[in-house]
């Protein structure tokens, strides 16, 4: 979520050359004829979805990076002295065509991706890395940037123009200005070579995800799986080929059912293989020489910047601002963690057991056990609130809490392009009306589309010559409507609907000068918070009336279910916590390294999990070979996975500032929640959460949330 640099090098011989560059004229002729480059006359400026092509990008990428570059050369050759307006503000606002470029394609490609965009994807990202080589390490306009640096202090700057000029100056040290000769060039290779690495490792993931299929023609395979995903399943095998039975697949809202469900311990057990070994299966998608030339490469272009490893070259720029603040903060609740979880596996186990089932309880068995124990216990079964949690119903719940909390309402457009059928856009109104912004929401699984769930910003709010608003996006990976079954959500997917939501919200209430510094362009340690703080009214019982209806009788959810729902979630918890540490800690363990970085991924993975005492049955949250957060170019969570850790200190602690008041929507409260996100990263993450809460958080509200503390 970070900003992309723009810039372009003569090296790029994907597209042009120096010597052979598209002559001016043809640039003119293309910038009329490639929807991508003209002028957008749509509703509020969206992207023209019904009339760009798949082969459009490539060409447009091409013009847009020519473009750039006479704006980079202009301002290195400006005669004139350097000041903030004709070197930052100039800096700042190139490029144009090439951010919505780049915006508009990473989306596409994400959510709805064919042969054609896959392919220009390989030339695009490689080429992006390079030309912003261009810029970061171009030693001209550096001496410009440092000119107008080293005399900030009597400038009298705003306070948002002087966070511009010091992260544009950061920025350029941080990319490895000061590097000369050789250890410059090897810098450049560097940064190419992981571009195409990470592009290469997220299509073998999707590629892998795709591939694997789970068939059977007996019915009593599916357990007790709602009619609504049995009716999916079917669907899945007649687009597979298969005349009947039903198909299964490694899309969450596919395999986390059936796991849950099925009575057969061996097809559960083939699931739960596929899904562990997604591009570790030694063949062509096989991503495991990938990422540990991924993690050698991270580390040598740390050493070039002078950090011992990558992980303290990325967090010298976050909140925790060392390797050893964040394990040490991960520590802390670790042991709490996993002993809940041990607690947790004895229960599952002795379930299993009584069931007269033999063997030994596996990983493929937890998830299937966890509804029989919450059952048990709690006389509860997660089908019974489905039908609470109808996918639009679910949308609607975050809209009315978005009404309830900071008066905003939501139009449904229909006359807007779409990059999918399925989406749903809808206007983003202030109390009175006024236009905030848009957002399009992507609800559903296709094999287009990767894996998880996350926030895009098609444009960034700024104001400038003028308020430019936001258009934002939210993309899920639910279980599609199948014949007269709508799609039902778990409690778990519902709650992710609030967690993106609240990305949006970030992106939506921006208000600041430069786009560079709107909505989610903080660190990354801060980015999640405000998705994470609206997962806290999700459980609300006066939330949930708001939205969770039968979607066949309008009856409102019941106080005893909520009631047995809460109870019932609070067991497991350290089964989620422990997986999703696991992969925080394996992040660090890949990232932390100064030295000898491993070439066998499986045994380094392995001694890392046996370092913490991780039990046989969970594996972390995501592995080596699929942990697409830090090895894909889809994502930049590298070193960085804790971060959803970290902001639930932030969330909980923020949603307590709520709770003391004795009312959840308290106005005053909201006011300034909403103060401190419309300010961006136009101020350090913790002076923006001082400022809403007036201290720095506290760990205690999240230890209680937790269930690690009473």
């Amino acid at each position: 979520m970070k900003r992309i640099s723009i810039a372009i090098t003569c090296s790029i011989l994907l597209f042009a050359s120096c010597k052979d560059a598209t002559p001016e004229k043809k640039s003119e002729t293309s910038m009329t004829d490639n929807p991508l480059l003209t002028e957008w006359n749509t509703p509020f400026g969206v992207p023209p979805f019904d009339k760009i092509k798949s082969n459009d990008y490539l060409p447009a990428f091409k013009v847009a990076l020519e473009e750039n570059q006479k704006e980079i050369k202009e301002i290195i050759k400006n005669t004139e002295a350097a000041t903030f307006q004709n070197t930052i503000e100039a800096l700042e606002f190139s490029g144009k065509n090439l951010k919505r470029l780049q915006r508009v394609f990473y989306a596409v490609n994400g959510a709805n991706t064919d042969d054609t965009l896959k392919a220009s994807a390989k030339e695009i990202t490689p080429a992006l890395a390079t030309h912003s080589d261009f810029i970061n390490l171009n030693a001209k306009l550096y001496e410009r940037i440092k000119a107008v640096y080293d005399q900030k202090d009597e400038l009298k700057l705003s306070e948002e123009e002087m966070r511009l000029l010091e992260e544009t100056h950061k920025r350029f040290v941080r990319s490895g200005i000061n590097l000369k000769g050789e250890k410059q060039d090897r810098l450049r290779e560097i940064n190419t070579r992981l571009a195409k690495l990470g592009g290469d490792f997220g299509e073998n993931l999707l590629d892998e995800t795709n591939a694997f299929e789970y068939h059977t023609k007996d019915k009593k395979d599916l357990g007790n799986l709602p009619e609504s995903l049995v009716s999916l399943a079917a669907e899945e095998a007649k687009n597979r080929g298969h005349e009947s039975g039903w198909s299964f697949t490694l899309q969450r809202p596919s395999i986390n059912p059936f796991l849950q469900s099925s009575p057969n311990r061996e097809a559960r057990k083939i699931l739960f293989d596929g899904y562990a070994m997604r591009a570790n299966n030694d063949n062509e998608s096989d991503n495991k020489a990938i990422l540990s030339e991924m993690a050698a490469l991270r580390l040598e272009k740390a050493n070039l910047l002078g950090y011992d490893s990558f992980a303290s070259y990325i967090l010298s720029d976050n909140m925790a601002e060392t390797p050893e603040a964040v394990i040490g903060f991960m520590n802390k609740l670790w042991p709490s963690a996993l002993a809940m979880a041990k607690t947790e596996r004895e229960a599952l186990a002795k379930k299993m057991k009584s069931e007269g089932v033999s063997g030994t309880f596996a990983g493929s068995d937890w998830r299937h056990y966890v509804e029989k124990v919450r059952k048990e216990r709690y006389n509860f079964d997660e089908d019974e609130t489905r039908p609470y949690f109808e996918v639009n119903a679910v949308r609607d719940g975050v809209f009315a809490l978005a009404k309830e909390l900071f008066s905003l309402s939501f139009k449904e457009m229909n006359n807007v392009p779409k990059w999918h059928k399925d989406q749903q856009v809808f206007e983003v109104l202030e109390k009175d009306g006024t236009h905030l912004g848009i957002i399009y929401m992507d609800f559903f699984a296709r094999e287009s589309k990767r894996g998880g769930a996350w926030m895009n910003a098609l444009r960034s709010q700024m104001n400038v010559d003028g308020m430019v608003t936001p258009i934002v996006t939210n993309n899920f990976n639910y279980p599609a409507p199948s014949g007269d079954s709508p799609s039902l959500l778990s409690f778990t997917e519902a709650e992710t609907l609030f967690h993106e939501f609240g990305h949006a919200l970030h992106g939506l209430f921006s208000n600041v000068k430069y786009e560079s510094l709107s909505g989610t362009n903080v660190p990354r340690d801060f980015v999640e918070f405000p998705s994470q703080v609206m997962e806290n009214w999700m459980s609300e019982p006066r939330v949930l009336r708001l939205f969770a209806k039968h979607y066949k009788t309008g009856e409102v959810i019941p106080d005893s279910m909520i009631k047995k729902m809460k109870d019932a979630n609070s067991f497991n918890g350290g089964f989620s916590t422990v997986e999703y540490m696991a992969a925080a800690y394996l992040d660090m363990a890949w990232h932390t390294k100064t030295e000898n970085i491993p070439t066998d991924a499986n045994a380094f993975e392995k001694e890392a999990m046996d370092k913490l005492g991780l039990i046989d049955e969970i594996i972390p949250r995501y592995r080596n070979t699929y942990f697409g957060h830090i090895f894909s170019d889809a994502t930049g969570y590298s070193s960085g996975y804790y971060s959803y850790l970290w902001s639930e200190v932030l969330d909980a602690d923020a949603f307590q500032a709520f709770k003391d008041t004795g009312n959840i929507f308290d106005p005053e409260t909201a006011k300034r929640y909403r103060k401190m996100l419309s300010m961006g990263g136009s101020q350090p993450g913790m002076e923006l959460y001082k400022g809403f809460r007036g201290s720095e958080p506290e760990i205690g509200p999240l230890l209680k949330k937790k269930g690690f503390v009473e």
